[in-house]
């Protein structure tokens, strides 16, 4: 496992960590304890040190089975978690310091733990990120000794940064795949001379970077990747990378001919947002044991070669920059 810096929190964390989203069970399937237990554990034993949660995902047990299987590992394992999206309705209006504080506290209670080493508020409203008593609250939390860092998952790049105007926020959690690219153009330069920490979700977008998907392929009709196309429960951006997913085959079709036969394009997907410096860490998610252990064999990989990287540009720009560049 390689280690890369989250930023201003100067944490040494694995460049490729886990993602919880669907740890448990696959998306619209029921929450498994042992197949959480199983991957969380398999992850810490291969060197990962970070493991993304939220305390929505899977109505807070997410965060419980992390903390449980964190608290009882021998390895130094750094937890971030999420708060701001049970607001109910989700606006900005909803967004109040008692509400958040209130989050953190159940977090931490959810969690087992004393302090938190990351909470990030978890894609609020673009209008959020224009208060700064929002932020000036998880200053406090941090003196508080409640936190130990803050940060922000954002949907778009513009939120991002706005975001990173304030000095607190160490961290920005954004969707950054072959499929979306756009903040490599412009943010990630201005992350870096903040020393802000980068997360990269939905590294496969949604599976499609897999290209084990087909016309054909069916989803469950809990999953997102069935009911969220059209950003009917949440930005469409986070299901598909919000792209259409006929188009997106396509492109994965012709992603697939600059690669050779035996190398998964998984691997190349992670190595693609890995070949950015200013990435901290790709978090992708798992719903097996033998998901994540693909997840792993990246660095064991060879590495994807700037011709690759020139081509995938390529085929971004002849299929997906227009549906996606200005939306986020």
């Amino acid at each position: 496992m390689n280690y890369r810096k989250l930023g201003k929190t100067n944490l040494n964390i694995s460049e490729i960590s886990l993602g919880t989203w669907q740890v448990g069970g696959k998306w619209g399937s029921d929450f498994s304890f042992s197949n959480a237990e199983k991957i969380i554990n398999t992850a810490i034993d291969n060197g990962i040190n970070f493991i993304d949660t939220a305390d929505v995902y899977s109505d807070r047990l997410s965060e419980k089975v992390v903390g449980e299987i964190v608290r009882a590992s021998s390895e130094e394992v750094f937890i971030a978690t999420k708060c701001g999206r049970q607001l109910n309705p989700h606006v900005n209006a909803s967004y109040t310091t008692a509400a958040l504080r209130k989050f953190v506290e159940d977090s931490l209670s959810n969690l087992g733990v004393d302090r938190i080493d990351l909470i990030q508020l978890h894609c609020p409203p673009t209008e959020v990120y224009s208060r700064p008593e929002i932020f000036g609250l998880f200053d406090d939390l941090t003196t508080e000794g409640k936190i130990r860092n803050y940060g922000v998952s954002v949907e778009k790049v513009e939120e991002a940064l706005k975001a990173i105007e304030f000095e607190g926020v160490s961290t920005v959690q954004l969707v950054f795949n072959m499929f979306r690219q756009k903040p490599s153009e412009i943010f990630f330069e201005e992350a870096k001379k903040k020393n802000v920490g980068l997360i990269a979700r939905v590294p496969l977008a949604s599976g499609l970077l897999t290209g084990k998907f087909t016309k054909t392929t069916t989803f469950n009709k809990e999953d997102h990747r069935f009911f969220n196309r059209d950003g009917a429960a949440f930005d469409k951006g986070e299901t598909f990378s919000g792209i259409d997913y006929n188009l997106g085959l396509q492109a994965v079709e012709e992603l697939k001919t600059i690669f050779n036969e035996d190398e998964s394009l998984v691997h190349k997907a992670l190595q693609w947002i890995l070949s950015f410096n200013e990435i901290s860490c790709v978090i992708p998610g798992a719903s097996s044991v033998e998901q994540l252990v693909s997840n792993l064999n990246t660095s064991s990989i060879s590495p994807i070669s700037d011709t690759q990287l020139a081509q995938t540009k390529s085929i971004y720009d002849k299929y997906i920059k227009a549906e996606v560049q200005d939306l986020w």
